[in-house]
């Protein structure tokens, strides 16, 4: 009477209808997302110690900017009940507000390998977390219900890093900016206020006795 495809085809079916009850309650929702901040001093960093994605992400993050500061949070991102790791790095970030940004991955792999990420009390915890979240769960091609969640999708945990943190040279490129726009308005103002000054000695010279 039916058909289903052993082992992997029973966890798709699984995301898919998780994400379908999901996206109908509202946690995929555009009015949901908060911003990711342009100039973070501080990025959590929620992920394995000892895999390959906290060196990518702190090798391209040191490569744009060495004044932003990586928290890392290791946490468990294989194996059975790994992701109640992942919550608790959520949640100590979320009630220390000691960052202000927040990114969650690990390397790319199989569905049942990346399947932690796909839990509910995840997502939950992920809706719930008032700091951005940027999910960086595998390669360009795997999709997690962590990914829909977030605040932001990176294709990658590099490309987390790049999204998350300035360049350096653009910091110093705005303050640049910014100060010749200050020293522009600083002139027009002393200009206009010279100008009233010599309207009031030509006055005073007129009415002196």
């Amino acid at each position: 009477k039916s058909v289903e495809q052993e082992g992997e085809g029973n966890l798709f079916i699984k995301f898919e209808k998780l994400k379908e009850r999901l996206n109908k309650e509202g946690y995929f929702n555009e009015e949901h997302k908060k911003p990711i901040p342009v100039f973070p001093k501080r990025i959590g960093i929620i992920t394995s110690e000892t895999g390959a994605a906290v060196r990518d992400i702190i090798n391209v993050s040191r490569r744009r900017n060495s004044l932003v500061d990586l928290i890392l949070y290791p946490a468990q991102v294989q194996g059975k009940d790994a992701y109640k790791t992942l919550i608790d790095g959520i949640r100590y970030f979320d009630e220390n507000k000691s960052v202000d940004v927040i990114i969650l991955g690990r390397g790319g792999g199989s569905i049942e390998e990346l399947w932690n990420f796909n839990e509910e009390d995840l997502a939950k915890e992920i809706f719930k977390c008032k700091i951005p979240i940027i999910s960086a769960v595998g390669h360009e091609t795997d999709f997690t219900i962590s990914d829909f969640v977030s605040d932001l999708r990176a294709a990658t945990p590099s490309q987390a890093a790049e999204i998350a943190v300035p360049l350096e040279e653009d910091l110093y490129l705005n303050i640049k900016g910014a100060e010749e726009f200050l020293n522009k308005e600083i002139k027009g103002l002393l200009l206009k206020e010279r100008e009233k000054v010599k309207s009031l000695e030509k006055m005073i010279n007129l009415q002196s006795p």
